[in-house]
Protein backbone atom coordinates (compact mmCIF):
# COMPACT_ATOMS: atom_id res chain seq x y z
CA UNK A 1 0.00 0.00 0.00
CA UNK A 2 1.20 3.75 -0.75
CA UNK A 3 2.02 6.16 1.67
CA UNK A 4 -1.10 7.99 3.02
CA UNK A 5 -0.99 11.44 2.73
CA UNK A 6 -0.83 13.94 5.86
CA UNK A 7 -4.08 14.85 7.93
CA UNK A 8 -3.05 18.23 8.60
CA UNK A 9 -3.58 19.96 5.61
CA UNK A 10 -7.15 18.61 5.59
CA UNK A 11 -7.69 19.53 9.40
CA UNK A 12 -6.77 23.12 8.71
CA UNK A 13 -8.96 23.63 5.78
CA UNK A 14 -11.65 22.09 8.24
CA UNK A 15 -11.07 24.50 10.93
CA UNK A 16 -10.94 27.51 8.58
CA UNK A 17 -14.09 26.86 7.13
CA UNK A 18 -15.52 26.06 11.02
CA UNK A 19 -14.31 29.73 11.78
CA UNK A 20 -15.82 31.27 8.33
CA UNK A 21 -19.35 29.51 8.80
CA UNK A 22 -19.07 30.58 12.38
CA UNK A 23 -18.60 34.54 11.84
CA UNK A 24 -15.17 34.11 13.81
CA UNK A 25 -11.43 35.03 12.35
CA UNK A 26 -9.19 32.18 11.93
CA UNK A 27 -5.75 32.69 12.18
CA UNK A 28 -2.63 30.73 11.62
CA UNK A 29 0.40 30.70 13.78
CA UNK A 30 3.47 29.14 11.81
CA UNK A 31 7.13 28.31 12.58
CA UNK A 32 9.02 30.76 10.47
CA UNK A 33 12.55 28.97 8.63
CA UNK A 34 14.42 29.22 5.14
CA UNK A 35 11.52 27.89 3.35
CA UNK A 36 8.42 30.23 4.59
CA UNK A 37 7.85 33.68 3.10
CA UNK A 38 6.34 36.31 5.50
CA UNK A 39 7.54 39.47 6.25
CA UNK A 40 9.99 39.17 8.48
CA UNK A 41 9.68 42.39 10.29
CA UNK A 42 6.33 41.06 11.97
CA UNK A 43 8.39 37.61 13.09
CA UNK A 44 8.59 37.27 16.96
CA UNK A 45 10.11 34.15 18.47
CA UNK A 46 10.76 32.41 15.26
CA UNK A 47 7.03 32.60 15.12
CA UNK A 48 4.49 34.82 13.11
CA UNK A 49 0.44 34.73 13.44
CA UNK A 50 -1.73 35.31 10.46
CA UNK A 51 -5.21 36.72 10.00
CA UNK A 52 -6.54 34.02 7.27
CA UNK A 53 -9.81 35.77 7.27
CA UNK A 54 -10.88 36.07 3.32
CA UNK A 55 -11.42 39.72 4.15
CA UNK A 56 -7.64 39.81 4.96
CA UNK A 57 -6.24 37.71 2.48
CA UNK A 58 -6.48 37.51 -1.22
CA UNK A 59 -6.21 34.53 -3.79
CA UNK A 60 -6.12 32.12 -0.13
CA UNK A 61 -5.07 28.60 -1.31
CA UNK A 62 -4.97 25.86 1.40
CA UNK A 63 -3.11 23.43 -0.67
CA UNK A 64 -1.76 20.42 1.05
CA UNK A 65 2.00 21.17 0.66
CA UNK A 66 1.57 25.16 1.42
CA UNK A 67 -0.90 27.80 2.10
CA UNK A 68 -0.28 30.71 -0.41
CA UNK A 69 -2.10 33.98 -0.33
CA UNK A 70 -1.33 38.03 -0.68
CA UNK A 71 -1.62 39.93 2.49
CA UNK A 72 -1.33 43.80 2.95
CA UNK A 73 1.47 44.67 5.82
CA UNK A 74 1.15 48.37 6.83
CA UNK A 75 -0.44 49.08 3.28
CA UNK A 76 1.59 47.11 0.85
CA UNK A 77 0.92 43.90 -0.39
CA UNK A 78 3.23 41.15 0.05
CA UNK A 79 2.58 37.52 -1.58
CA UNK A 80 3.03 34.89 1.22
CA UNK A 81 4.57 31.41 1.63
CA UNK A 82 3.80 29.04 3.94
CA UNK A 83 4.92 25.11 3.90
CA UNK A 84 2.62 23.10 5.36
CA UNK A 85 4.84 21.40 8.25
CA UNK A 86 5.43 25.14 9.19
CA UNK A 87 1.63 25.21 10.75
CA UNK A 88 1.66 25.22 14.74
CA UNK A 89 -2.22 26.01 14.78
CA UNK A 90 -4.99 27.31 13.19
CA UNK A 91 -7.42 28.94 15.93
CA UNK A 92 -10.43 31.60 16.17
CA UNK A 93 -9.18 35.01 17.15
CA UNK A 94 -12.28 35.43 19.69
CA UNK A 95 -12.16 32.40 21.21
CA UNK A 96 -8.94 30.59 21.13
CA UNK A 97 -10.81 27.23 19.59
CA UNK A 98 -8.47 25.45 17.30
CA UNK A 99 -6.04 22.81 16.37
CA UNK A 100 -3.00 22.75 17.30
CA UNK A 101 0.23 20.23 15.58
CA UNK A 102 3.79 19.27 16.24
CA UNK A 103 5.55 21.25 13.64
CA UNK A 104 7.74 18.49 11.58
CA UNK A 105 11.08 18.51 12.00
CA UNK A 106 13.20 20.07 9.25
CA UNK A 107 17.11 21.17 8.90
CA UNK A 108 17.78 22.86 12.53
CA UNK A 109 19.64 25.37 9.93
CA UNK A 110 16.52 26.72 8.19
CA UNK A 111 15.16 28.25 11.84
CA UNK A 112 17.99 29.13 12.89
CA UNK A 113 18.92 31.68 9.60
CA UNK A 114 15.85 33.81 10.38
CA UNK A 115 17.00 34.08 14.37
CA UNK A 116 19.83 36.13 15.00
CA UNK A 117 22.16 34.40 16.88
CA UNK A 118 21.98 36.02 19.97
CA UNK A 119 17.90 35.18 20.37
CA UNK A 120 19.04 31.77 19.26
CA UNK A 121 21.73 31.58 21.77
CA UNK A 122 18.89 32.82 24.23
CA UNK A 123 16.58 29.81 23.64
CA UNK A 124 19.19 27.50 23.33
CA UNK A 125 20.24 28.30 27.08
CA UNK A 126 16.74 28.78 28.17
CA UNK A 127 15.53 24.65 26.84
CA UNK A 128 18.77 23.64 28.87
CA UNK A 129 17.66 25.13 32.22
CA UNK A 130 13.87 25.25 31.73
CA UNK A 131 12.21 21.74 33.25
CA UNK A 132 9.52 19.87 31.50
CA UNK A 133 5.96 20.67 32.71
CA UNK A 134 2.92 19.29 31.90
CA UNK A 135 -0.47 20.97 31.15
CA UNK A 136 -3.96 20.09 31.43
CA UNK A 137 -5.76 20.78 28.29
CA UNK A 138 -9.77 19.99 28.81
Amino acid sequence: MSELTSTKPYMIRAMHEWCMDNGLTPHLLVVVNSATKVPMGYVKNGEIVLNLNYSATKDLQIGNEAIIFSARFSGVSQNLYIPIETVRGIFARENGEGMFFEVEPTDSNDSDENLSSEETNEEKKQTKTEKPTLKLVK
